[in-house]
This record gives C-alpha cells, sequence and structure tokens, in this order.
C-alpha cells in the first residue's frame, strides 16, 4: 500500500533524487541545467504544493508530484480556472506499482478541491508511459496549447475537463 502525504523538509532531499531519477532518461546527461530545478524539491514545496508517496510501512520516498495552485509561480498552462500539475515523478524501483496513478489523482482531486474545473499539464513528447497514464484518466491532448519553453525544447500539453 501507498500512502500520500504532503512533503516535509525530511522529504526533500529524496524527492529531489526520485526527481531525476525518474527523468534521467529525458535529459541531456549530468551537465544539463534543467537537472538543479529537477532537484530542487524544497522550492517547489514551498511555492507550490509537493507531495510524496511513500510505503506504509516507512518514510522511504517511492515517487512525487507538484500541484501548482492558484497563484503559484510553478504554473506553466493553467487559466484561472484550472488546475495543473508537474514533475510527477515515480522511482524507478517503484514504477508500475500504482505510484505514480496514486499521484496524479491525487492531484486531479487537489485542483477539484481548489475550484478548478479543468486540469491541464504539459509532458515531453518521448514520455510515452506517462501519456499512457494521462488517458486512462481522461486526459486528452491539447495540441493548440503544446509550447516550447527554451528553444530545442518541445512541451505537448494535456487537459481533462472537471464538471
Amino acid at each position: 500500500m501507498v500512502r500520500l502525504r504532503r512533503a516535509t523538509p525530511a522529504d526533500h532531499e529524496a524527492a529531489g533524487d526520485v526527481t531525476v531519477a525518474a527523468y534521467a532518461d529525458f535529459t541531456l546527461g549530468p551537465d544539463d541545467p534543467y537537472l538543479a530545478r529537477l532537484r530542487d524539491a524544497a522550492s517547489r514545496d514551498r511555492d507550490a504544493e509537493l507531495w510524496v508517496a511513500t510505503p506504509d510501512d516507512s518514510d522511504r520516498v517511492l515517487g512525487n508530484v507538484t500541484v501548482c495552485p492558484p497563484g503559484s509561480p510553478w504554473r506553466e498552462l493553467a487559466g484561472p480556472d484550472e488546475g495543473e500539475f508537474r514533475m510527477l515523478a515515480v522511482a524507478p524501483e517503484a514504477r508500475g506499482t500504482g505510484v505514480g496513478e496514486a499521484l496524479a489523482r491525487h492531484a486531479v482531486d487537489r485542483a477539484a478541491e481548489q475550484g478548478a474545473r479543468a486540469v491541464v499539464l504539459s509532458s515531453l513528447p518521448e514520455m510515452a508511459g506517462a501519456h499512457r497514464l494521462y488517458g486512462r484518466l481522461g486526459f486528452e491532448r491539447a495540441p493548440a496549447r503544446d509550447w516550447q519553453p527554451v528553444p530545442g525544447v518541445r512541451l505537448i500539453a494535456f487537459t481533462k475537463r472537471l464538471d
């Protein structure tokens, strides 16, 4: 069983490590400047909501997600009536165990609790496993909202209506 809870400062290093490991296949290697952003769980916890998944019997971080409530500087695509989550990450050894789905469902629930009528997120085109999860959860591709945060990095958008 998996327990979901808000991260504490004691979780930040492990959450950052899990995020870097989960995104390893999608970065430019150890010199990729984005690694520092992936590792910075403390900022995500301070400026958004960092949620962690742990086993019921320990505090070992199996995965995490950043829920970006209204006003959070971590929001990238969300409009006024939308929720957004980012950096859904599952430790490589916990893939396929339901951790990612539990975190994604929780992020959608948090958006609904915050009054959102839809949820939006961005993903790299290569993240096929994540895209399958989003499809199972009712997300649809939103090509009109695809974008490039920096030259050479293309992100594709997904949305899910909540009403």
